[in-house]
């Protein structure tokens, strides 16, 4: 053998070697890329803090389409797929997911973190205040607008039942998350399970995790400014009304169309006249609506009263087009800012 076919023989070894390496190593970044934590969440809020502490170290699914109502979901054959092979699943837990229930009855994934986030927090009953519509198959007391503590209700003449819950039985308030201070107790939650289930990047979730939160205390500190240098302490939605415990933690009163669970989109004429007449002799400048709403209720009060109607976010859901622009919890929230200065000046 000739220099030259020495040469072209050692090349072609040299060529094989480095292919065979290759393809190893292709195959370990494949697998080590399938082995990412699977995550489902079912709304925008647990899906955003997850993103926040998981970053691309966890393979992140939002079960709930940008845009749709989550008070009426009901889950696909691909949903409960889909649930069904995460690692953890995250919901919110209220009455309005109960077709949860579906989907883990059916659940043959033993191995499956559940974590629902109103375990992460101190939840209150939902209320009805003054002049609020009472939901036509809910068996309230017509005496309860006063604000009632969940603690206060006896269990009690529980033979009864409407679809929901037991008609005794307070309904807990579900939207935790309005409050940045719940917010915080929910991601040290979240990044506490992440960091058990995949201890390799436990500290990769803890550094994200305490960057995150220190943007949410500022959030926090930001609307107690905003409070603590308002004229009034009274805010008005022509809506539901699922900052309960918004204005629980900034000390705010409010009146509102409906409980922030309600399925219900027509108020009465004497729900609207309360609200208009709230309005117009506490002198109130802004109607509030939340997203995704179709504002009716708002608008006529608007009209009646001359008060703007401006939009806060409860960053249940967002719009497929907030969602495709990259629209955060924080960012969201960050909008309101300004919106209730104007309500409370």
């Amino acid at each position: 053998m000739n220099k030259f076919s020495k040469l072209l023989a050692l090349s072609l070894v040299l060529v094989m070697c480095a292919s065979c390496f290759y393809g190893c190593s292709s195959n370990k970044d494949e697998e080590k890329s399938s082995k990412k934590v699977k995550v489902v969440a079912t709304i925008f809020p647990i899906y955003d803090f997850l993103r926040e502490i998981g970053g691309d170290k966890i393979d992140l699914t939002m079960l709930m389409t940008p845009g749709a109502e989550t008070h009426s979901y009901e889950p696909t054959p691909k949903d409960m797929k889909t649930v069904s092979s995460a690692d953890l699943f995250a919901y919110v837990g209220g009455d309005s997911d109960e077709w949860v229930e579906k989907i883990l009855d059916g659940n043959e994934n033993d191995k499956m973190k559940v974590l629902t986030v109103m375990d992460c927090v101190k939840t209150v009953a939902e209320e009805h205040v003054e002049g609020m519509e009472k939901e036509h198959d809910h068996n309230h007391d017509e005496d309860t607008d006063e604000h009632e503590d969940e603690h206060d209700h006896e269990d009690e003449g529980k033979d009864e039942h409407d679809h929901e819950h037991d008609a005794d039985e307070p309904e807990q308030d579900e939207h935790v998350w309005t409050s940045p201070q719940n917010a915080i107790q929910i991601v040290k939650k979240l990044t506490t399970e992440l960091s058990k289930l995949d201890p390799d990047n436990a500290e990769y979730y803890k550094n994200n995790s305490e960057n995150y939160i220190k943007k949410l205390e500022d959030l926090d500190k930001k609307f107690e400014d905003v409070v603590k240098k308002g004229k009034r302490k009274e805010i008005i939605f022509g809506d539901r009304f699922p900052f309960r415990y918004f204005v629980d933690r900034y000390g705010l009163k409010y009146y509102a169309a409906f409980p922030g669970c309600s399925t219900d989109t027509e108020a009465s004429a004497s729900t609207v006249a309360f609200l208009t007449n709230k309005v117009k002799e506490d002198q109130i400048p802004v109607i509030f609506h939340i997203e995704l709403s179709n504002n009716k209720i708002a608008e006529s009060i608007a009209e009646s009263t001359g008060a703007k109607m401006l939009q806060l976010n409860a960053v249940h859901n967002v719009t497929k087009e907030d969602f495709e622009k990259g629209e955060t919890y924080l960012s969201l929230m960050e909008k309101n800012l300004k919106p209730l200065e104007e309500a409370l000046n």
